[in-house]
């Protein structure tokens, strides 16, 4: 080591402590990430054997002694068996127990060889010449060797597989080819060349992220190795704008160097130019995207990280309605999977037809395909998704697909997605070419019918969705109808038991003002009715309202009924109510008991309040009475009613409307002997004194 200058020998200290730090962090992510794999074994050995070469020489270097360069030396050979081993079990002739192969037997005799030279060394023969010349010589046929066996493993791989060992040949080319070159000088001029191999160590760094590819491409390794995409395009991206940074730097002090007194001025004008072209670089979609596509081919053993994408896709389906409709988020969430920047999404219209739903950076058309046309046709039937280049290229491919007109006349259509629930064609979404050439195969493919399942259920999520809204919006509407419909019923009664006591009392005067109240009353009564149907919800207000006064309103209004109910106010207190709503139904109750009582029945109101100051209304009756089984089955079901003219929502109503106020309806009957029905309402303020009624 003596020929070595001193900087020489600090660069190979330096070059084999990186080598250390490098392989150890290597092989302890190897052997956390081995699954057992005897590739992956053997690999993990060599990164051993690399770091007790690294450490070795590093001491070697930096301490000296016989000891610890024949221990480097002996390192060496067995980092390059370890090399040699791994390729012989990756060629499937090289195995343990070893195999009586050529290349077996070829490699054991010049390991023993290079182990031969080293023990020589250590003792100091001469017996075989010079020993330090054996040891390079039996290196230089190492060397050789390893390139004869990286060319007949590589030339007897299928073209297919070789992708994914492209980079550790690669690597393993490089430091074979080192060795041959270092130690074939050394054998011509009798010395090794200092600076070619103050970089050895250095050299075997460079080819650990070449080794890292292929162990991430061949899971057969049994190597579960990931590497973050994210990580790895960011890195890149650095790593480059760090490249052209000290490019235009370089070029900057060149340009001062020799610009004389303009120098200065040319160099701040270059640097400018130079950040703002590497702004807009960073900034352009484009090439982030022919940078990640070129990444995702040559680093990864499958074009897409799954977890990523399916993370991306399901949160541009979730972000509709912020600022892109479902169906523009469907086209985003499509397009994004393969750089497309927009499209059309056509779906399924009740008339059997597809129309245009959404679009996304697309010009507008008004372009129609039946369900029987023969694009629709073709993906009902097939599934498949048509690439729109390889159509018109070799239409051959798609059977017999016919495109229609006017998919003919949209030049920015690529791929044809179709999008199928349930095995059926719900719709279909056009793409636009993508941002960066993106080479359609299987992979993407695979990608697209699954991602065009999960959009197509969630675009008929939100059909069904929509149809459930626009339903209970009917339903609303018809439920509202159906009581405003049972109010007219009860106002035609109303008209028609006027019309039959005007037969008696017609020239009574006292009649004809009650005539004249009730006439006023039913015009109110059925305007409101009128604008609440318009409006298509109440405009009636909540608001306080005397339980008192409204019964007092009740009675007055059945008092030409017979028989005429008999109210009692014991007490009164206010109510938080729809005041229209709750006389409506408080008189539906009333003018039940009527309905169920013969004229010389016995019908009573009486009004109370609790001592929790909760008003109760409590409507007795002598009529038919009901059933226990009546009243728990059928009392408060809609549309179930005994009345050969009633609709059977009163009951119903009137329940609900007292449980929204908070409050209960409690009925108890007898058959034969009558009904008594109670309605509890909370009280919204004090009650007030006792109110003596006529009776």
């Amino acid at each position: 080591m003596t020929e070595f200058g001193f900087d020489l020998l600090q660069l190979a200290r330096v070059g084999y402590i990186l080598l250390a730090v490098s392989y150890g962090l290597f092989a302890i992510y190897l052997l956390v990430a081995w699954r057992g794999g005897r590739p992956g074994g053997i690999l993990l050995l060599a990164m051993l054997a690399g770091l007790a070469w690294g450490i070795l020489s590093a001491a070697a270097l930096a301490f000296g002694g016989t000891i610890l360069v024949l221990s480097a030396a002996l390192a060496d050979v067995l980092r390059g068996a370890a090399w040699l081993l791994f390729i012989l079990v990756l060629i499937g002739r090289g195995a343990l127990p070893w195999p009586l192969s050529g290349l077996a037997i070829t490699s054991i005799v010049i390991v023993t060889l290079q182990l031969l030279a080293v023990g020589l060394a250590a003792f100091g023969s001469t017996i075989a010449g010079d020993p330090i010349r054996l040891q390079t010589m039996t290196s230089l046929l190492a060397a050789v060797f390893g390139l004869v066996m990286i060319e007949q493993f590589y030339r007897g791989l299928p073209s297919d597989s070789r992708w994914a060992f492209k980079p550790l040949m690669l690597g393993l080319v490089a430091i074979f080819a080192f060795d041959l070159y270092l130690f074939a000088e050394g054998s011509l001029f009798l010395r090794l060349d200092p600076a070619t191999w103050s970089v050895r160590g250095l050299a075997h760094v460079l080819i650990l992220p070449l080794i890292g590819i292929s162990v991430a491409r061949n899971p057969s390794w049994n190597m579960r190795i990931s590497v973050s995409r994210d990580v790895v395009f960011h890195s890149s991206a650095l790593l480059i704008s760090g490249v052209y940074l000290l490019l235009v730097a370089g070029a900057g002090y060149y340009v001062r160097f020799f610009g004389a007194e303009w120098g200065r001025a040319f160099q701040v004008a270059l640097l400018f130019a130079g950040l703002l072209s590497l702004a807009a670089v960073l900034f352009s979609a484009s090439l982030r995207a022919r940078l990640r596509v070129w990444l995702n081919k040559h680093l990864f053993p499958y074009r897409y990280d799954y977890r990523t994408q399916w993370l991306g896709f399901t949160a541009a389906l979730a972000a509709a309605g912020s600022s892109l409709s479902p169906g523009e988020s469907v086209i985003k969430a499509l397009g994004d999977l393969v750089e497309s920047p927009g499209g059309w999404l056509w779906l399924r219209e009740p008339g059997d037809a597809f129309h245009l739903q959404a679009r996304l950076n697309a010009p507008e058309t008004d372009a129609v395909e039946p369900a029987d046309g023969p694009l629709a046709g073709f993906l009902e039937r097939s599934g498949w998704i048509v690439n729109m280049e390889e159509f018109r290229a070799r239409r051959t491919l798609y059977d017999d697909l016919t495109a229609p007109g006017w998919l003919s006349h949209l030049s920015d259509a690529w791929l044809v997605v179709p999008l199928s629930s349930l095995g059926t064609l719900i719709g279909f979404v056009i793409l636009h070419p993508p941002r960066v050439t993106v080479d359609v195969n299987w992979e993407v493919l695979d990608l697209l019918k699954t991602a065009q399942q999960q959009a197509a259920s969630y675009l008929g999520q939100v059909r069904a969705s929509e149809a459930l809204l626009e339903a209970r919006k009917f339903e609303a509407f018809n439920k509202m109808s159906a009581f405003v419909v049972h109010d007219l019923k009860n106002l035609v009664a109303q008209m028609s038991l006027l019309l039959k006591n005007a037969e008696r009392h017609r020239d009574n005067p006292e009649f004809q003002q009650d005539m004249l109240d009730t006439v006023a009353h039913v015009e109110r009564r059925m305007r409101t009715l009128m604008a609440q149907l318009i409006e298509k919800t109440s405009i009636d207000q909540k608001r306080p309202v005397d339980i008192g006064e409204i019964m007092q309103r009740i009675v007055h209004d059945k008092r030409a009924s017979r028989p005429h109910p008999q109210l009692t106010v014991m007490q009164s207190t206010s109510v938080m109510a729809y005041a229209e709503r709750l006389e409506r139904i408080l008189g539906h109750i009333v003018q039940n008991a009527l309905d169920a009582t013969d004229e010389d029945g016995i019908v009573t109101v009486k009004v109370s309040v609790s001592e929790r100051g909760d008003a109760e209304v409590e409507v007795s009756d002598s009529g038919v009475g009901m059933s226990e089984e009546f009243i728990r089955e059928e009392l408060f079901k809609p549309f179930r009613s005994t009345k050969k003219s009633g609709m059977g929502i009163g009951a119903f109503e009137a329940r609900q409307c007292i449980r929204e106020l908070g409050g209960t309806i409690a009925v108890r009957s007898e058959q034969g002997r009558g009904s008594s029905v109670t309605v509890v309402l909370p009280g919204c303020d004090k009650a007030s004194a006792p109110v003596a009624t006529n009776n």
